[in-house]
């Protein structure tokens, strides 16, 4: 025991003898609230891995894609960063991201059949991992259960004649002024929810042209629009809403598409005579229980870092499930794991059941770098049908010519490449 204790003091001792010009510094951006609560976890990193010091630098959303834009011109990258989801394909074709195949092959900590597959494959460019999940996010139902109860629905819809039925029983009973639904016309996460539950993809012939024309699409548009058509959901969506918890507490809606950060908001907004009048449930699929986006954030270590060793042992670390959980506690952002959910303070969380459920059958979308140009264009066009400016086939073909103008470029890269 004595010559244990002995050895144990030596490694303490010369790892607080490290000069800062003996550790490898690693440059790890973040953005937003991440920013913020990730500083917590590092002294423990920086304990068991003597010979590492972070330098954290916490971003902005508003100016953190610009800012990663400059670096790269500027060959400035940091060694490691946090990626949303649908940035990973933009730095991929940069060619900055380094991949990570190698990586993983070697780890014991970072196991990809413990990951969500949907969340997995948003990181998965060709064939190369260019990204580890940290965190993610996909949309469900919140929904007031009291409400449908009053309006007969006892179970949560599974199928989208189930939820038709619930939204038009919920509207006979709350009357002319409220509403089964909201669905923000500023939003384009409900249409494309509704979209990945199809068949067909939204882009074809390797994400060459747009397939909005295509009856998957065309369907999930006529559901859609059916929802207002119907009365179901006020024209005005979220941008005339001043405060969505105050008008969910009192029941202006019944249903409402959102993340998992609105578990800990409507915990704190609603008054306490309403907690027990909402619940989370899947996303309702054509027959039953559907697909939703597959959303979040991941890690990347670019490929001018001097140090990708070093960060990819901080992605371990961070990828711990033990980790994952604390991260969960501080931020609210769900594991990618599916150990982590094992944890109690997951698994008995009564709101966040569904959202697990979720993470079963949530679908990446096409891993382009146009991608967030298009779903910005789609929502734009919805709102036309919505607003009985177009018809669903007037503005699927529509949609179909503005994204293939778009892609113009994408198609003449890779025809270039194809070419001897």
């Amino acid at each position: 025991m004595l010559r244990l204790f002995l050895g144990a003091l030596l490694v303490l001792l010369s790892a607080c003898t490290l000069s800062n010009s003996e550790r490898q510094t690693i440059h790890f951006w973040v953005m937003g609230h991440e920013g913020e609560v990730i500083a917590p976890l590092l002294p423990e990193f920086e304990r068991r891995n003597p010979d590492i010091r972070i330098e954290l630098q916490q971003l902005p959303w508003t100016a953190a894609h610009e800012k990663l834009l400059t670096a790269f011109a500027g060959n400035t990258l940091p060694d490691l960063c946090q990626l949303g989801n649908t940035w990973v394909p933009e730095f991929a074709a940069l060619g900055a991201l380094a991949h990570l195949d190698s990586h993983v092959a070697a780890s014991r900590v970072v196991v990809p059949e413990d990951y969500f597959v949907g969340i997995w494959d948003t990181n998965v460019i060709g064939k190369s991992l260019l990204g580890i999940p940290w965190y993610v996010d996909t949309r469900l139902l919140f929904y007031r259960s009291d409400l449908l109860g009053k309006a007969g629905i006892q179970t949560p819809p599974r199928t989208w004649q189930e939820w038709e039925h619930a939204m038009a029983a919920v509207k006979r009973e709350v009357g002319p002024n409220r509403y089964a639904i909201l669905l923000p016309l500023n939003e384009f996460e409900p249409l494309l929810a509704l979209s990945l539950q199809q068949d067909e993809p939204l882009l074809r012939d390797g994400g060459r042209w747009g397939n909005f024309a295509g009856p998957g699409f065309r369907r999930a548009l006529q559901f859609y629009a059916r929802m207002f058509r119907k009365g179901w959901a006020p024209i005005e969506g979220g941008a005339q809403i001043a405060n969505v918890w105050t008008e969910f507490g009192r029941g202006y809606f019944a249903f409402y598409l959102s993340g998992p950060w609105n578990i800990e908001e409507f915990k704190r907004r609603l008054p306490p005579g309403r907690q027990g009048d909402w619940m989370t449930a899947p996303l309702p699929g054509p027959d039953g229980p559907g697909s939703s986006t597959a959303g979040g954030s991941s890690l990347v270590i670019f490929r001018s870092s001097r140090h990708s060793r070093a960060a990819w042992r901080l992605i371990e670390y961070l990828s711990e499930p033990a980790i994952q959980v604390r991260f969960h506690e501080l931020s609210g952002n769900l594991p990618p794991r599916r150990a982590a959910w094992q944890d109690a303070r997951l698994s008995g969380d009564i709101y966040a059941k569904a959202f697990r459920d979720q993470l079963e059958r949530v679908r990446a979308t096409h891993k382009i770098p146009e991608w967030e140009r298009i779903v910005t264009e789609m929502q734009t066009v919805a709102e036309q049908v919505v607003r009985g400016r177009m018809d669903v086939d007037e503005a699927s073909r529509a949609l179909d010519r503005r994204v293939d103008g778009m892609l113009e470029k994408r198609r003449w890269m890779l025809a270039h490449e194809a070419s001897p």
